[in-house]
């Protein structure tokens, strides 16, 4: 692909996570609101949980998380007692009739908790909301945290998919962000979990790091890709140094430009397709058992702020500091301060600093961008069937930016509107056309490849 067409259609877009995204969320959202829309979920709804872990024990600096660092593990029991006090009050707004279909325990490094601790945690959920029988249970874990007694915290509690961070196995790569991790140390994580009967295990790899080559990265696919994992995500280092000041770690100089990011990109597509997975998405890789790639072949693939997921739930909450949840009425984010997030659950407040409520046109946008993200298309027919006359408007945008459109990047015939292959690497920038905050505030974005 040519340089000028890449540098053209490249540049800085949102993730689609979520629409609007997270810095058009404001502070006219607040506990009260929130309580409200907990109160109106049904019985038999059904509830995906994150819990956020806000600490890990070194700083990687190419991390794009809400975390700090800490080598004590007295914060941690503190931080535990303030999140038991917003499992409490959250639950008891909620109807006792929605079940719990996931849980994902995030971070941070969730693994940093004491095996007693996971066990405790997992309880104290479980007595309090009710979990289906086939719940999938996943965490986030760092090999330098593991042992014998976690692996088997982390059986105990029905863990469902280890989702390991890899990032690159290059030495002078790890030096750079501040990431040291074996090949050996990630292959015992996989050999731990599946020997203690976890079906599903996750490998996060990422690109456009400091240093790194296509030589590099295609020696990381090919280490990976021995350990068989269920799911490979190849994301994008998002390099946004004026959101997380630790970034600043890193030397600009060493990083990829946008065209070798590219060819690091493709490379590595290839490699994983050539060894029998399935892309999926922008960023996702399975295998065909994989309950993502049978989510994404049967349409019903879904994305949220944990990225691509085969989740359904109808609602999506967080708990922890800075954790976001998803209602059918809109976002909500908590504090991100552990300090003052403790301090506000402490006293049964619910920690809420900013949300969205969803308006008619918002769900619309957010339909047809989910729609775009997940599967590259989207029918006027289907639209219209969900929206009614309101949609006719975004469907006259949509047709009205494939007539403009001079880069072959959509095709839009019989009612499709379809992203092509040449079109797909830039699909967040394709996304991006029917946002209407998009050119709103101030909010800068990572590239769009």
């Amino acid at each position: 692909m040519q340089k000028d067409y890449v540098l053209k259609h490249a540049g800085p877009a949102p993730r689609y996570t979520s629409y609007p995204t997270a810095p058009h969320f404001h502070a006219g959202i607040d506990g009260d609101v929130y309580a409200r829309w907990l109160g109106q979920l049904k019985p038999q709804q059904t509830l995906s949980l994150y819990i956020h872990i806000p600490w890990c024990d070194r700083l990687c600096w190419f991390c794009g998380c809400n975390t700090k660092q800490t080598r004590k593990y007295d914060p941690l029991k503190t931080y535990l007692a303030a999140l038991e006090n917003e499992i409490e009050t959250i639950s008891g707004l909620v109807d006792p009739g929605c079940r719990v279909t996931a849980l994902h325990l995030g971070g941070g490094s969730p693994t940093m908790l004491k095996p007693e601790d996971m066990v405790w945690l997992s309880k104290a959920l479980r007595s309090r909301f009710h979990f289906d029988d086939g719940a999938e249970i996943s965490v986030e874990m760092d090999p330098n945290d593991l042992d014998a007694d976690k692996y088997d915290a982390l059986s105990e509690i029905g863990l469902t998919r280890a989702s390991i961070g890899v990032q690159d196995f290059d030495e002078k790569v790890q030096q750079a962000i501040n990431r040291e991790q074996t090949f050996e140390q990630t292959r015992e994580v996989v050999e731990q979990v599946r020997a203690r009967g976890v079906l599903s295990v996750n490998c996060d790899v990422l690109y456009g790091l400091p240093h790194q080559t296509r030589h590099s990265v295609d020696r990381t696919i090919e280490q990976v890709v021995s350990l068989r994992p269920d799911r490979i995500a190849l994301f994008g280092y998002a390099h946004v140094p004026w959101m997380k000041t630790h970034q600043k770690m890193i030397d600009e100089a060493a990083l990829p430009d946008v065209t070798e990011r590219f060819a690091q990109m493709n490379r590595a597509s290839s490699s994983l397709t050539a060894a029998g997975y399935t892309a999926i998405g922008i960023d996702h890789f399975a295998l065909a058992a994989d309950s993502l790639a049978t989510a994404a072949a049967s349409g019903a693939m879904r994305r949220n702020f944990q990225g691509y997921t085969s989740d359904t739930a109808d609602a999506l909450i967080g708990m922890g500091a800075s954790s976001i949840g998803q209602l059918p009425q809109g976002y909500i984010q908590n504090q991100p301060s552990t300090g003052e997030y403790q301090r506000q659950v402490n006293m049964g407040r619910l920690p809420v600093v900013r949300g969205f409520e969803l308006s008619r046109e918002d769900r619309l946008r957010a339909r047809i961008i989910e729609l775009l993200m997940c599967d590259f298309a989207f029918s006027f027919s289907t639209i219209r069937h969900e929206f009614g006359g309101a949609a006719e408007q975004v469907l006259d945008e949509a047709e009205y930016f494939a007539g403009c459109d001079t880069d072959g990047m959509v095709e839009f015939s019989g009612g499709l509107f379809q992203v092509t292959d040449k079109g797909r690497p830039f699909v967040r920038s394709i996304a991006s056309a029917f946002d209407s905050y998009f050119s709103e505030g101030v909010a800068r974005h990572s590239l769009a490849v």
